[in-house]
This record gives C-alpha cells, structure tokens and sequence, in this order.
C-alpha cells in the first residue's frame, strides 16, 4: 500500500481547536436561544462576584484548626444580609411608607387647589420673573389669548395647559386605581413572585460560590493547553477590573446615598429619606443616574425657596467632585477606569436593548469587554514583547 501523505494526516493540534471552537459556539447557540431566562442567572453571577472576597476571607479563619467551609462562609453572610434587611424592614420602611403617603396627599392637596384664580396668579408671577429676565413669553388668559398682546414673541394658555394636565393625571389617577381588587391581585402576585425570584437567585449564587473554583477550572479547560498563560493573565485582568467596576460601584452608590442624605437632612429638604434611597439606587447607573436621581432633590428644593435649591445642588455637584476626584481613584483605580464615552455608549446600548436591566448591566459587561480587547491589542504588538507584563505589573 502507499504511504500516506504527510498533508493526510489530520493535524492533532487543528482538530482540537475545531472541537473547541464547536463547544463554544454550542454555548453561544445556548445562550441565544435562552436569552430572556439569563437576568436571574447574570443576577446570581454578580452576587456571587461581589461576596467572593468575603467568602475567601472567612475560608482562612481556622476553627479548632479546621477552616471554615466556604458553604459555611456563605451561610454566614446570607445570615447577615437578611438580618440587615430585617432592620431595614423595622426601622426604615414605615418612614418611607409614611414619606410616600406624604407626597401623595400634599400632591392630590395641590392639584385640588388649582382653582382658575389661583393659576392666573400663579401666570402673573412667572410672566414677571420672565419678563424681569428679558424672555417674551405671556402665559395669558383665554380672553387675553383672543385679544392679542403686542410685543410679545410667544403666548401660552396655562390656565388651559395646567386644567389638560390636572384632567389627564385624574384620568390616569382613575384607570389604574378604579378596579382595586385587580390592583390588589397584581401587587400581591408581583410581590410573590419578587420573593421567590430572590431566593431563586440567592440559591443560584451560593451554588456559583461554592463551586467558584471548579467553574473557573471547567471554563478554562474549555480553552487551548498552549494558551494557557495568557488565558491566565487574561482572566486576572478582566478580575481587576470588573472588581473595580462591581464592587466599587457598589460602595460609592452607598457612599453617595449616605452624603445625600446627610445633605437633605442639613438644609431641611422634604422628603430626605425617600429622595437619598431613590439616589442610592439609581447611582448603580453611572452618569445618567446621578442625573435622573439629583433633578427630583433640586425640584423639591426649589419648592421651598431658590436659594435652598442653589445650595442643595451645591452640595450634590460637591457630592459628585468628591466621587470623581477622590472615591473613583481609591475604591476603583486606574485597572477598572473606563472612558466616559466607552462608558455612555454602553449604557444608552444596553437600555436600548434591555430596557434598565441592560442598561444595569451595561458597565459591567463594558469592562470585560474592554479588558479583552486592551489585551489583545498589547498581545498584538510586535515591538513590545513584555507589553503585557508590564501592563499588568502597572495595573
């Protein structure tokens, strides 16, 4: 018989990268075709990111010269988050349900007095502030509407634009709360749902936690024997700044809602506790959320005189110089520093896609990508051999 070419023969090392090449794209098929049941999955991924060094520290803590099982570990700090938010339960929520009762009744208080004398008081005033300030603009009456005023470049009905409003927010007013057995039925359903929801995720990430470093092993071996340092330097430079990203994202948000209320409480700013929690939760969205969360506080402020509003937004722009200048640097260095356009771009990307669970994810995801491709690209240089050691020994 005749000898076999040496082109015939498969090439061991070709076959194993196609077979791997085939795993991962087996994965991606996966998770595109299941793609709406990801968020409790990417949800119990973060959590168990975040409480990883947690559990690693309390997995060198030695007990009669045993260490502490890192099921233990997590136990422990499920144990504490639960009582933590027992407390909260006990101490905040009925100051919350009581602030939000409050805006409820000064609200429905202030619509019922917008009676046609007061909004044409109320038109007098701002036509003057307008007018003091050089802008021509009339907020006239009907009968001045059919009239005509000379010299003015815009005139605005706002006693019929206040009336529309006040009919529109009633008429929303009574659709949603007319059937309150259906309402009822769908906040009991949703709150079920909520809990179980959660500790479907708290049960998904202890399960991540538990087995974190089986995982990694698993995913690695997933990848070619002879990338394996690379895929190592890899994984420990997406680790440095998702860490950043995560977990000092998650510490300013506290850090920005603690100064938030402090200053609310300082300037006698109603609404203190509601307006801090609505902060803190939206500052988990970079820029956009530190936007969304301050306009609220100034308006409220501003309701109590315009001075109390320029100092309050003194005090949030303060809030934010000192997170940018002093909190970022510290809590997330130079590893986890994103460009703001990177970091805009991915935002407006994934609530676009997502809706605001993208657009909570959107960092995160972000800095993995970018940390991927800044590795590639000093992998790509040729002039630079140790780019990478040294970018790592830097970062």
């Amino acid at each position: 018989m005749p000898e076999p070419h040496e082109s015939d023969i498969p090439d061991p090392r070709r076959k194993r990268l196609v077979i791997l090449a085939g795993l991962w794209a087996a994965i991606a098929v996966v998770l595109v075709v299941f793609h709406s049941v990801l968020l409790p999955f990417a949800s119990a991924a973060l959590i168990a990111y975040l409480v990883h060094p947690l559990v690693t520290r309390l997995t060198r803590v030695r007990v009669r010269g045993h260490a502490v099982p890192r099921w233990a570990g997590i136990l422990l700090i499920y144990s504490l988050f639960f009582l933590v938010l027992y407390l909260f339960f006990i101490a905040m929520v009925p100051q919350l349900y009581g602030e939000l009762a409050r805006v409820s009744r000064e609200g429905v208080a202030f619509v019922n007095s917008l009676t046609p004398e007061r909004i044409h008081v109320l038109a007098d005033r701002v036509e003057e502030w307008l007018r003091a300030r050089g802008i021509p603009v009339a907020l006239a009456t009907p009968a001045e509407m059919r009239s005509g005023t000379p010299g003015v470049g815009l005139m605005l009905d706002m006693e019929k634009l206040i009336q529309d409003s006040a009919a529109q927010l009633r008429l929303l007013v009574s659709r949603h709360l007319g059937d309150i057995v259906t309402l009822s039925r769908g906040i009991i359903t949703s709150v079920v749902t909520g809990v179980f929801m959660m500790f479907f995720i708290l049960m998904v990430a202890a399960f991540l936690s538990i087995d974190a470093h089986a995982i990694v092993a698993y995913v690695t071996s997933l990848l070619p024997a002879e990338y394996g340092t690379d895929s190592q330097r890899l994984l420990e430079r997406i680790d440095r700044s998702l860490s950043g990203v995560v977990r000092g994202q998650v510490t300013i948000c506290l850090v920005n809602g603690a100064l938030t209320f402090i200053g609310l409480l300082l300037f006698g700013v109603k609404f203190a506790f509601l307006l801090a929690s609505v902060a803190t939760v939206f500052s988990l969205i970079p820029i956009f959320g530190t936007i969304l969360s301050s306009v609220p506080i100034v308006l409220i402020a501003l309701a109590d005189g315009f001075q109390k509003g320029v100092i309050i937004l003194v005090w949030i722009i303060g809030i934010h110089a000192l997170e940018a200048y002093f909190l970022n640097p510290k809590i997330m260095g130079s590893a986890a520093r994103i460009h703001p356009v990177i970091v805009a771009f991915s935002l407006i990307g994934g609530e676009k896609m997502f809706g605001l669970v993208g657009a909570l994810f959107a960092v995160p995801v972000a800095s993995i990508l970018v940390a991927c491709f800044d590795y590639a690209r000093l992998k790509a240089q040729p002039t630079q051999p140790s780019a990478i050691e040294l970018s790592g020994a830097i970062d």
